[in-house]
């Protein structure tokens, strides 16, 4: 159902703290331009958490307004299942494309309640989910075991691989053959992942460099792994920056150097100062001096 690059997108604030629309659609322009697939809203990235559920619509509706006929998709993170039921109804409401969902954020559930609150939110939001599988930050590992039992539920079509072991979308795919559409949700295991078979990739540095992060998931599908490897291995040091505590900052900051925004964040978040401000500036001088000139895609 889904598949090619879709941005995990950051949310823009003013210097008041308030939410920056004309930003936001500025820069989700810049990933359509680029050939994204469609954009995800209020995730890790997006500080969806800092936001009350308001203003996750209100993010959501704008990135629908730019994405058109491409997928909006919601991401659903709460500490509750109830809570996580009425976003999911809110989001279905606002015109939603479909919901990445995370397993409880606070609590640590297992096999029994995992399950059971995703089928809740499901069944809440009646819409088509991306099952975001992270048990680096989150700690609920989504397994294949659960894949597998979840999937007599339509609404389940995708799954956000981000458990950081390279060897589990091969099993999804060995498992479940075509069931799920795999995504790769780790931007340095990117390549990685396509090689085995992920048919997409929710990115992070997509935000800065789109057309870059679009050419890699084109190439790979065309089987042209060594012009996409190239493209790839200048690009590494910077997508390094999205498997990180600090990935917002860190981010945020790529794209004011890049693309001439902002890295604002809401508290208790603040921008990369001192040292750590340094590395990344540093970083991305060096990637800029040597970018490369991508090939010809259809």
């Amino acid at each position: 159902m889904w598949q090619g690059v879709i941005p995990a997108v950051t949310s823009k604030f003013h210097a008041d703290g308030s939410l920056d629309f004309p930003e936001m659609e500025r820069c989700f322009q810049l990933q359509m331009d680029a050939g994204c697939d469609g954009l995800i809203a209020c995730g890790s990235l997006g500080e969806g958490p800092m936001l009350s559920h308001e203003e996750r619509v209100a993010v959501l509706k704008t990135a629908k307004q730019i994405s058109g006929s491409k997928p909006a998709i919601l991401t659903v993170a709460e500490a509750s299942t109830r809570d996580a039921c009425a976003l999911a109804r809110k989001a279905a409401e606002a015109g939603a494309d479909g919901l990445m969902v995370v397993p409880s954020t606070i609590y640590h559930t297992d096999h029994r309640e995992t399950v059971a609150n995703l089928r809740a939110i499901a069944a809440a939001g009646d819409l088509p989910i991306m099952i975001y599988s992270n048990r680096v930050a989150y700690r609920v590992d989504v397994t294949t075991d659960i894949l597998e039992e979840l999937a007599d539920d339509p609404r389940f079509v995708a799954v956000k691989e981000s458990s950081d072991d390279i060897r589990r979308s091969t099993e999804i795919i060995n498992r479940l053959g075509s069931r799920y559409d795999v995504f790769t949700g780790v931007d340095n295991l990117a390549f990685e992942a396509l090689a085995v078979g992920a048919v997409g990739w929710v990115a992070g540095l997509v935000v800065a460099f789109p057309k870059e992060t679009v050419a890699i998931y084109k190439l790979m599908q065309a089987k042209r792994y060594d012009e996409a490897l190239a493209i790839y291995r200048w690009f590494r040091p910077l997508l390094d920056l999205d498997v990180s505590s600090y990935l917002v900052q860190n981010l945020k900051l790529v794209e004011a150097l890049v693309i001439d925004s902002n890295d604002r964040v809401r508290a208790p978040r603040m921008p990369l100062a001192g040292e750590q401000r340094a590395r990344v500036e540093a970083l991305v001088r060096q990637a800029l001096a040597k970018r490369p000139t991508l090939p010809t895609l259809a």
